[in-house]
């Protein structure tokens, strides 16, 4: 039976690659109805999981549009592009990012502390170009700031 289902996560997952790679998903909601319209019916987390799985990122087309793209690692961004700036607050840290970026860095650092590569910090809220970061002591943001800066190239 797990076999089963992992075979028919794969498929799903290459369904999505191939919606993607046609231009065809603008946002989580597209991608939701998209696989209903193909016979899948899935909630908007499983289509969540499914793009971060897959290393999808938003990115503008040339007309301006946002939509998801496959990271095929050739032009992949460096941390130091992706983070344009660090401030820290208490027990906050606030992360500037390009357009559409701010999900994708706040991913990283989610996977880094479950890791406990990040231990100073508990999670993160991600909005279009802004991450905020709590620390995990009442006053530890200037910590995590630079612990942040280091893994994105923003260190000194």
């Amino acid at each position: 039976m797990v076999k089963s289902l992992s075979n028919s996560t794969e498929k799903r997952k290459q369904l999505v690659a191939t919606l993607i790679k046609a231009g065809k998903i603008h946002s989580q909601a597209d991608l939701v109805r998209e696989l209903k319209a193909k016979g899948l019916d899935v909630t908007q987390a499983t289509a969540s999981r499914d793009l971060q799985e897959l290393g999808a990122m938003r990115a503008k087309t040339a007309n301006g549009e946002m939509r998801y793209v496959l990271d095929s690692g050739a032009q992949r961004p460096s941390g130091a592009t992706l983070v344009l700036s660090i401030a820290s607050s208490a027990n906050t840290v606030v992360l500037r990012t390009p357009p559409a970026a701010a999900q994708f860095v706040a991913s990283t650092l989610d996977e880094a502390i479950i890791a406990d590569e990040l231990p100073q910090a508990i999670g993160t809220i991600a909005g279009d170009d802004t991450v905020l970061v709590i620390a995990a002591t009442a006053t530890g943001g200037a910590q995590l700031a630079k612990s942040i800066g280091l893994m994105f190239g923003k260190g000194n």
